[in-house]
């Protein structure tokens, strides 16, 4: 039965399993396209303290509900200054920062936006969608539809542009979309990906991962119990099989087999099936820990005296965003590398600081969860479960910067919080349930712990050749499956 049962799962999955295994060296180093932080700052010119820019509440007077804004950003869209507010609703708002009218995120303005991302680089508009093969991304919602504008740059990038605000949100170069073919898109199998939330994708991964499983361990199985540890068969091997194809499937399945099981299960663990990974209780009240919405607890600053305070301290701040911190407004600035800075309030003036003090942060934790704060540490080196990703992997947007701070509850999901020092966010939230899904996906399928990452040519090394021994393996078992059909055809032809 267990010979069976890999036969006849092999036949439908070993194509899909060679086709996984070639995407994923290509996943090594060209990732699904992003647009990253230092990506997008680095499009961004430095604001200027002079000639800008009227305050905020005249951008929250174009609000819906300007007391319900949950978010105000100064940036840049088209090389202009824009005040940009995440409405209640979750959609997004720019306001002309130099005349307080609203945007209007048309084709014209999506081409003046592009071309001031791209400095000097021909600019095509192409027209809307609503969603391609590099936008399922779900941070994509609040900017749908998108403008799409092809750019005459030496890469021949696309540039994603929201409807919304004329924003830049995704760059995908010409050579990122040819080997994302046979990349991610491949490998996540987006082809029958319609939407940013699509259950018929999701259950096709999750089936067709599930058969890879179940064919992958009853190989193993039968691999183990007809190979002669202890003597050989009467042709002097130690497997049974004569015909190379067949020997080789059994040499290579007993080399690689375990890698396989050990990658297709981390891939179904990575769909989250049935929500196993899910956090138990409630998650972390990021309202209660900032304590006051940026829209009604504003630092009492002009943007333009903010930009100037920070040139100052020799800081050319790009973007500037309005948030609140245990009840203590104060402003978060970002430059076109991607730094950051904190303007907040100090002895009755303004002040500059790279960080927060960890007591402020202690202070402000307590508010996440309603169970008590147990314990707290800081992490001056990545660990497990903290750590940064190369920028072509899925988590390449992530900025994992050091020290972090880490506060640990007692609440049912033993819930880890990790706040970032550097902008006094919560960087990350695990409860007990995330925290194994770590390692039953992100570990067994990316090798991903500090150690291995901090190595990188050998990691990659090692991960190349385990997938070239995948790809052989698959291979046998096309060659196989291609011979049972072609067998079975012949056997119903001639009935």
């Amino acid at each position: 039965m267990t010979f069976l049962v890999h036969r006849w799962t092999g036949v439908l999955m070993c194509v899909l399993m060679a086709l996984w295994f070639v995407s994923g060296i290509v996943m090594l180093f060209v990732g699904y396209p992003k647009l990253t932080p230092p990506e997008r700052m680095a499009g961004l010119p430095a604001l200027s303290a002079s000639g800008c820019c009227v305050d905020v509440s005249a951008a929250l007077a174009q609000s819906r509900d300007p007391a319900a804004v949950k978010g105000i950003v100064l940036t840049s869209i088209g090389g202009r200054p824009h005040y940009v507010l995440a409405e209640g609703d979750g959609s997004r708002v720019a306001v002309d920062a130099v005349d307080g009218t609203r945007l209007a995120a048309g084709p014209g303005q999506a081409l003046a936006s592009a071309r001031a991302f791209l400095h000097g680089a021909p600019a095509r508009y192409m027209g809307f969608i609503e969603e391609d093969r590099w936008t399922h991304s779900r941070s994509l919602g609040a900017h749908r539809p998108l403008h799409v504008v092809e750019m005459g740059d030496a890469a021949a990038t696309r540039l994603y542009l929201s409807s919304a605000t004329g924003q830049v949100v995704l760059d995908a170069p010409r050579a990122e979309r040819l080997w994302n073919f046979v990349g991610a898109w491949l490998h996540w199998l987006y082809m029958f990906r319609k939407q940013p939330t699509d259950p018929v994708w999701s259950w096709t991964v999750i089936v067709l991962s599930s058969i890879g499983v179940v064919s992958a361990l009853a190989g193993a199985l039968n691999g183990i119990w007809r190979w002669r540890f202890a003597g050989t068969y009467k042709s002097g091997s130690k497997s049974p099989f004569r015909e190379a194809c067949l020997r080789w499937h059994h040499i290579l399945g007993l080399s690689f087999g375990a890698l396989l099981l050990a990658w297709i299960f981390s891939g179904l663990m990575s769909m989250n099936p049935l929500g196993v990974f899910d956090a138990k209780g409630p998650r972390p009240d990021l309202a209660a820990f900032e304590g006051g919405s940026a829209a009604s607890l504003r630092l009492p600053v002009r943007a333009s005296q903010a930009v100037a305070l920070l040139a100052a301290q020799g800081f050319r701040a790009s973007e500037l965003e309005w948030r609140v911190l245990g009840g203590q407004p104060y402003i978060l600035a970002r430059d076109g590398l991607a730094r950051t800075r904190l303007v907040v309030s100090e002895y009755g003036g303004y002040a500059v600081r790279e960080r927060w003090p960890e007591p402020v942060l202690l202070a402000a934790a307590p508010r996440l969860l309603a169970q008590p704060m147990v314990r707290s540490e800081t992490l001056h080196g990545y660990d497990a479960y903290y750590y940064q990703r190369q920028e072509q992997s899925m988590y390449g947007a992530d900025d994992k910067r050091l020290p972090v701070l880490r506060a640990v509850f007692d609440d049912p999901g033993r819930t880890w919080v990790h706040l970032d020092l550097y902008t006094g966010q919560v960087e990350s939230s695990l409860d007990s349930s995330e925290r194994v899904g770590r390692w039953l996906f992100n570990f067994l399928h990316s090798w991903d712990l500090p150690a291995m990452l901090d190595a990188p040519w050998w990691r990659e090394a090692a991960l190349i050749l385990l997938c070239i021994g995948g790809v052989l393996l698959s291979a046998t078992a096309v060659v196989l499956g291609a011979r049972r059909l072609r067998k079975s055809a012949t056997k119903i032809a001639t009935r």
